[in-house]
């Protein structure tokens, strides 16, 4: 998931949680379940936000993990 899918996820979720508590009530089992969603995702955005891109010689080697500069080698 993208930051922006991610965004867009969470603004669904409170939307859902909000009604989630409207019908079933604040102290209600949906209600809580609800906003667990919604901060699962804040914490994956969260996450995501810390996480380094990759330079391009990562993504090569990725790529083309057989590559002889890309080969580990433990002495």
């Amino acid at each position: 998931m993208t930051n922006q899918n991610i965004q867009e996820k969470i603004e669904q979720e409170r939307e859902n949680a909000r009604e989630a508590c409207d019908i079933s009530g604040a102290n209600s089992k949906e209600c809580a379940a609800a906003w667990d969603a919604v901060e699962e995702l804040q914490a994956e955005a969260s996450h995501q936000s810390k996480t380094k891109p990759k330079n391009s010689f990562e993504t090569y080697c990725d790529d083309n993990p057989d590559a002889l500069e890309c080969r580990v080698h433990d002495n």
